[in-house]
């Protein structure tokens, strides 16, 4: 899968490609991501909104201009990072070849841009400097959905229950003893009993 990342900020994310899932998904060649500088397009990429108001707002012509240079893929979705947006839901997207994300910042952007995208999409209900953290949220949570990037299959899912490991007595706090037991069916009862 390709995700291709519209952004004023294009080095802002460099760290966190070098650990975990996402870099072994690089390296096996599961997905690839391309960051796209919107200075390159224009160095003054935000002015003030028409009207007044606070604070600065992406303007319309780098990201369409962005979006007119990269590679399209048949099967594709546009997004704008929004906090009015969508809630995200990341099985929504790993049938995807191609997920081009347009990072929001400041105010927001230009209202011309939403003509250009498929959805807006929100990963909570709160404000955020700029779109690239949940565009980074949106990239690994997809990731861990597609087939060879995790170890183990049954590791999407999240157990539900409580999990312990070494030591067994943590400073007079003691794994339940039901889990030292492997008696497989008192355990599996244990867990289902304890799934929160």
């Amino acid at each position: 899968m390709v995700f291709d990342l519209l952004t004023i900020f294009p080095n802002i994310l460099d760290s966190y490609l070098e650990y975990g899932i996402i870099k072994q998904a690089l390296k096996k060649g599961l997905i690839k991501i391309n960051f796209h500088s919107l200075r390159e397009k224009d160095k003054n990429t935000d002015d003030r909104p028409f009207g007044g108001g606070p604070g600065m707002v992406v303007k319309a012509r780098p990201i369409i201009g962005a979006l007119k240079e990269i590679k399209k893929y048949q099967n594709k979705k546009i997004i704008l990072t929004s906090p009015k947006g969508k809630k995200f839901s990341p099985a929504d997207y790993p049938s995807l070849d191609q997920l081009i994300i347009i990072c929001g910042r400041y105010e927001g952007v230009d209202e011309r841009v939403k003509k250009y995208i498929d959805e807006e999409i929100s990963i909570g209900d709160y404000i955020l400097s700029g779109g690239e953290l949940p565009a980074m949220i949106m990239i690994e949570a997809i990731t861990r959905l597609l087939p060879g990037v995790l170890g183990n299959e049954e590791s999407i899912k999240d157990p539900g229950y409580p999990q312990y490991t070494q030591p067994q007595d943590l400073d007079g706090d003691k794994v339940p003893e039901v889990l030292l037991s492997g008696h497989h069916q008192k355990i599996q009862d244990w867990r289902e009993k304890n799934k929160s």
